[in-house]
């Protein structure tokens, strides 16, 4: 049997359009198994919440994520199929997203009656933070951060809308920046009162206004890194002990190709047995 050049051009053809379905099989597949995994290991029900450039998508066009309401729905569903005795783990990796869907997820979790845990390996920002602060306990890695909710309107921060009419008389400001202060006004009064509400099992109702306020009522930029340190320093208990299994999950969420890697190493963990011999790190200065 023999192939003409048009048959390989074909075949390979073939191939290449089923290779990348093929590929995301078996990484589901990947994924649900070491779901899997840490459910036998910790006893609970996992959940994945994260948020990448999906290499995968229409045409082949990566796309970004966020917190939406296909989202809510899906973790709504999950929490409604687990039974109130067993305890839930939320893997948390994402930069936020709507806050009717953020807050449906964070009221379904403080709801569910068994403990719910929040594991960090690296970022929750915004709408993900409000939800690690639903939760019983948060988990982060010792380098991970959470940050702000407080809300944003537009291109615009609710604090910053506000601080206008601070700094300047109503007779200065212009009749669209006025509405948007009103706006402004609510949602950070209802992102507060939420927040608080979700802290409340945590915190008597002064301390929670309080620590509720630090999230909510910009303090910081939006993107500001919140640290496990500063977490405690509020009061809220956060522990360091990431499973091992939950990185190694992580690393079954590759972000999307396509770009030359900005970082590159030997991917094993080093043994004091197995550094490389020379000075590299034992002396010299650092700037």
């Amino acid at each position: 049997m023999t192939f003409s050049l048009g048959d390989l051009f074909w075949l390979f053809f073939i191939i290449s359009a089923l290779w990348p379905m093929y590929a995301k099989r078996r990484l589901d597949y990947a994924r649900l198994s070491k779901i899997r995994e840490i459910e036998r290991l910790r006893g609970t029900r996992v959940v994945v919440l994260v948020h990448r450039q999906e290499s995968l998508s229409f045409l082949g066009i990566p796309i970004a994520r966020y917190i939406d309401i296909n989202d809510s729905e899906d973790l709504l569903r999950v929490i409604r199929l687990t039974p109130p005795d067993l305890p839930i783990d939320i893997i948390l990796h994402t930069p936020g997203g709507l806050v009717l869907a953020t807050e449906q997820i964070a009221r379904a979790l403080k709801n569910h009656d068994a403990k719910v845990t929040a594991i960090v390996p690296h970022y929750a920002m915004s709408g993900g933070t409000m939800i690690a602060l639903a939760a019983n306990e948060i988990i982060m890695d010792e380098n991970a951060v959470l940050g702000p909710v407080d809300p944003q309107l537009g291109e615009y921060p609710a604090a910053s809308i506000l601080k206008v009419l601070r700094d300047k008389s109503t007779d200065e400001i212009d009749d669209r920046t006025l509405i948007l202060a009103d706006v402004a006004r609510k949602a950070m009064a209802q992102v507060r009162a939420f927040v608080a509400d979700i802290l409340s099992e945590k915190f008597t109702p002064d301390e929670a206004d309080r620590v509720a306020g630090v999230f909510a009522e910009g303090h910081w930029t939006h993107d500001y890194p919140i640290t496990p340190e500063q977490l405690r320093s509020f009061g809220l208990t956060v522990s360091s002990e990431v499973p091992r299994e939950v990185y190694e999950l992580m690393e079954l969420y590759p972000q999307a190709p396509g770009r030359r890697p900005s970082v590159q190493y030997i991917p094993i963990p080093y043994h004091r047995e197995d550094r490389p011999a020379g000075g590299g790190g034992g002396g010299g200065t650092r700037k």
